[in-house]
């Protein structure tokens, strides 16, 4: 092999290699929780999470008079996530609680324990509060130039507002690259930190009782 047959063969595998860590996966399938496991405090975790959550239509639907949420098996680390969700309106479906409130979950260690609600960092979903940072048992992040402080629940209001009509579909991305972590709503940015002091973990959807439906959750590793 001459040196340019070399230089070829370095060439094509760092670029099998980029394309690897560049490729998404498709964290929910369409078609069943596979890849999940569930938590509520009463029952604890369930390792078929369809007892807890269900799936129809190709959407993952929370509803129902517990608390709770989805965790996936898998951890990440630098990496860009992809939520679509919306409110489900529909007044059939059976609720905890009528204030529009869940929450996007992100770097979750994978030797947290199983709680309401668990180590990490929150892309807020809430009626005239989605967007914000929610900084769960004393993780922090440097937003501004400042440090937050540690704490086991602590809100960074967000930079603006881009949710749409309740009822709508909204796309959430949030990217995470060596501690710096920004949110997006919508193609907006709506917050931005750096520093994380966790740096990979598992994501995590939430319910706190009013219905939403989530669609799509896709993750890109960088």
């Amino acid at each position: 092999m001459n040196f340019n047959n070399k230089t070829l063969l370095i060439i094509l595998l760092a670029f099998s290699q980029f394309s690897i860590a560049q490729k998404k996966t498709n964290l929910f399938n369409g078609k069943n929780l596979d890849g999940w496991y569930a938590f509520e405090p009463e029952t604890g975790k369930q390792e078929d999470a369809s007892k807890l959550f269900k799936v129809e239509k190709h959407l993952i639907r929370f509803y129902g008079k517990k608390a709770g949420y989805l965790m996936s098996d898998q951890s990440f680390k630098n990496f860009k996530l992809t939520v679509k969700f919306r409110w489900n309106t529909d007044e059939t479906f059976v609720r905890k609680s009528d204030n529009k409130n869940s929450g996007v979950m992100y770097l979750v260690p994978n030797d947290t324990p199983d709680v309401l609600w668990p180590k990490g960092y929150q892309f807020q979903l809430k009626e005239a509060a989605t967007g914000d940072f929610i900084m769960l048992q004393d993780v922090n992040l440097v937003i501004n130039g400042s440090k937050t402080e540690a704490g086991k629940s602590v809100v960074a209001n967000r930079f603006a507002d881009a949710e749409k009509k309740h009822g709508k579909w909204n796309t959430l991305e949030v990217t995470h690259i060596n501690g710096t972590i920004t949110q997006k709503l919508n193609g907006k940015v709506v917050n931005q930190g750096s520093d994380a002091s966790v740096l990979e973990g598992r994501i995590l959807l939430q319910y706190e009782g009013y219905p939403i439906d989530f669609c799509k959750v896709v993750i890109q590793r960088l």
